[in-house]
């Protein structure tokens, strides 16, 4: 089973890092800010038979879950459907198709059923911009993020992978609130991981997440001991010290990585190349 779509800040790559770092045992995976879900992967696959409570506050993306979870033959249906009619196209007709497509994502949805829009929603994430969530005015303040390279051969999803996740799914509470009210759920022998949006990134996922919120994210952590939980949060170092300054007795390790979407240094002649950066992880204090 891997992530059902790229995701800009996902941990696929950062997990192998993350290794000394994960809990042997939990009997409670909590994730509020879930994204693509690749830490829910990890943790699925290490303890399937665990209670497992995802959230998002992008209620887009976690309708897609709910469809996959609930509905997923009818929305397989719908992404099949999407792509006998895009995958014979020329990629100039791909990219008309794809931005017809977005504009009714974006203006005729509330005649679709929910299943039907999250199979728009998800068809157009797999084909556009590498993993880059964004929302302009010129799409009804939905999803509007650019078309990808276009370029799929056969397919355009994974339908063994889904099937994976129908299955996964089945054994989830799916909520797409405040993560505060989420991490007031957490009960002992949970294990949490926190991956709130980055530092500085808010505009590239819809919300504001500025510090004084990142540090109720970091008051959380401070306080896992007492609850029994074990906790992990990513996030990313900006060189500041804001991190340090609020770890009291917890754990933080960086690790140097390079950004291959979405976070990439933009050239004067318009070229992009992979950018270097540093992610921290803050481990709780555990018992």
């Amino acid at each position: 089973m891997k992530p059902l779509f790229m995701w800009a800040g996902g941990k696929t790559r950062m997990i192998k890092k993350y290794t000394e770092y994960l809990p042997d045992t939990f009997e409670h995976y909590v994730e509020p800010f879930v994204g693509a879900g690749a830490m829910f992967v990890w943790a699925y696959q290490k303890n399937p038979e665990a209670i497992f409570v995802l959230n998002d506050s992008n209620r887009s993306i976690m309708q897609i879950y709910k469809a996959v979870r609930d509905d997923v033959e009818s929305f397989m249906y719908e992404l099949n459907h999407l792509s006998e009619s895009y995958l014979p196209l020329d990629k100039p007709a791909r990219k008309e198709f794809y931005y017809a497509l977005r504009h009714r994502h974006a203006y005729d949805y509330e005649d679709w059923t929910l299943t039907t829009e999250a199979a728009t929603l998800y068809f157009l994430m797999k084909t556009g911009f590498n993993g880059i969530w964004q929302i302009n005015k010129n799409t009804n303040g939905r999803f509007g993020t650019p078309s990808g390279l276009l370029n799929q051969k056969d397919k355009v999803y994974d339908r063994d992978n889904v099937m994976e996740w129908h299955s996964a799914l089945q054994n989830c509470a799916l909520l797409a609130g405040d993560f505060g009210d989420v991490l007031s759920l957490v009960q002992r022998n949970s294990y949490v991981f926190l991956d709130p949006p980055y530092r500085g990134s808010f505009t590239k996922y819809g919300v504001d997440f500025d510090d004084e919120v990142q540090e109720r994210v970091v008051d959380f952590l401070n306080d896992s001991k007492e609850l029994g939980a074990y906790v992990l949060m990513s996030n990313r170092d900006v060189g500041d010290g804001f991190f340090e300054e609020r770890k009291g007795s917890n754990h933080l390790v960086k690790f140097d990585i390079t950004y291959t979407a979405g976070r990439r240094k933009k050239h004067d002649d318009g070229t992009f190349t992979a950018k270097k950066a540093v992610e921290i992880l803050m481990i709780g204090e555990s018992e």
